[in-house]
């Protein structure tokens, strides 16, 4: 085979190492009958290494070029040498296929190539602003761009922990999230979804407008009751540990259970219905009312049990005034009942009203006709007794034979009328 023949074979190989480079790089034209390749310009002129230095070997670390460097001083003749993958002259560039350093251009080489990248830092990290295949770092690409973005999951779904800004999803960002009941976009934690969880009695956040305290707990018997968050008070039905003794859900003071709270008990205070005849806030004998909160006094019952109350007739030693009748009646633990119904002028503060009596201006006279069928002055059981008038007429109001109503500030040791509640 002919050196010409050896030459075409060679620029053939050469040209083939650029697949679709637009130049032929350093071939001759082709003489007549040829099929447009013909051997390289360079043309050994002695028995040399081949690199024009005419040594027949290197010993040191140069390139062999001959000019003593480790470079490839013919990067950029056109002619693709030991080393090279490509060579096409001055048109060698940065930004095209044939870097300057006779590479063919690929991503990480450092040199931005035109049309197919869009940024090239010669480096392998996907943590800067240019990422694998040489792509501009960009939120969604699935890389963590370092002093940028917190998180990159490659996707722009907000639900998922890392939102479409590449910022991790939280509580109040209006996105929910796995962990999370609810989110309304708000910190909030007194709306009915505090902390990102639906609001409930005993998680510790007080909802507005619905509970009135919330201590984090589910117990019943605290400063804040459960199942409501409501304010633990006498009266609510649940004994408040430490607190109460006792409560039924209601306030009367005259069952087991009084306005207190506490157990009742005869000096309480409080007269338990059905268990005492009297309570003066003491166990105390000689004073009306003994320690065994029964009444203490030489009264007579007139009435056992009138809708509920209990009358009594109390020696009053004096003039029957009214203000001596109704201490007659303290005396005993009793109370002065009033005259006429609620608004009746002969009522006022001191007197119980029992509403047992029907009108204003008639005194007894409902309970004479209970006893006697009779008025007062026709009935013996009331002869001598005096009915408490309010400080609004002459003393009290009393029942005498065939009299009715005698003025009390006339009379003197006759009987007070008392009630028991």
């Amino acid at each position: 085979m002919s050196l010409a023949s050896r030459s075409l074979g060679l620029c053939r190989r050469s040209v083939g190492l650029f697949l679709a480079l637009p130049v032929v790089l350093a071939c001759t034209p082709a003489p007549a009958g040829d099929d447009g390749f013909t051997s390289f310009t360079t043309n050994p002129t002695s028995n040399g290494d081949g690199d024009g230095d005419g040594d027949t070997a290197e010993t040191g670390e140069s390139s062999g070029d001959g000019d003593g460097d480790t470079g490839n001083g013919d990067c950029g003749d056109g002619v693709v040498q030991m080393g090279e993958e490509c060579d096409l002259g001055p048109q060698n560039s940065a930004s095209g296929q044939c870097t300057p350093n006779c590479f063919i251009a690929k991503c990480g080489d450092g040199f931005l190539y035109e049309g197919f990248e869009e940024c090239d830092d010669g480096n392998p990290s996907n943590t800067d602003e240019c990422v694998t295949d040489c792509k501009l770092a960009t939120c969604g690409d699935g890389f963590v761009h370092d002093g940028v973005e917190i998180c990159d999951d490659g996707n722009d779904n907000d639900a998922d922990g890392c939102n479409a800004m590449c910022l991790p999803g939280s509580c109040g960002d209006g996105i929910l999230q796995e962990g999370e009941q609810c989110d309304d976009g708000n910190p909030d934690t007194s709306d009915d979804c505090p902390a990102c969880q639906l609001a409930f009695c005993g998680d510790g956040y007080i909802q507005a407008g619905v509970e009135a305290c919330d201590d984090g707990n589910m117990a019943s018997d605290d400063a804040c009751t459960y199942p409501f968050c409501e304010e633990a008070v006498c009266g609510d039905g649940i004994v408040w540990a430490g607190v109460e003794e006792c409560d039924d859900a209601n306030l009367d003071d005259d069952d087991a259970c009084p306005s207190t709270c506490i157990p009742a008990s005869c000096g309480d205070g409080f007269k338990q219905q059905g268990v005492e005849e009297c309570d003066d806030g003491n166990n105390v004998s000689d004073d009306g009312c003994d320690a065994m909160c029964f009444a203490e006094c030489d009264g007579d019952i007139i009435v056992d049990d009138w809708n509920g109350y209990t009358y009594f007739k109390v020696p009053v030693m004096g003039a029957m005034t009214d203000p001596n009748i109704a201490q007659a009646c303290a005396d005993c633990g009793l109370q002065t009942p009033c005259a006429g119904p609620g608004g009746c002028n002969y009522n006022d503060n001191i007197c119980l009203q029992t509403n047992n009596e029907a009108s204003c201006g008639n005194p007894m006279m409902s309970m004479s006709q209970m006893l006697c069928n009779a008025s007062p002055s026709q009935c013996m059981e009331l002869w001598g007794v005096y009915q408490y008038m309010g400080n609004n007429w002459n003393g009290g109001c009393g029942a005498e034979q065939n009299s009715w109503c005698s003025q009390g500030n006339n009379q003197n040791n006759k009987f007070a009328l008392c009630v028991l509640p």
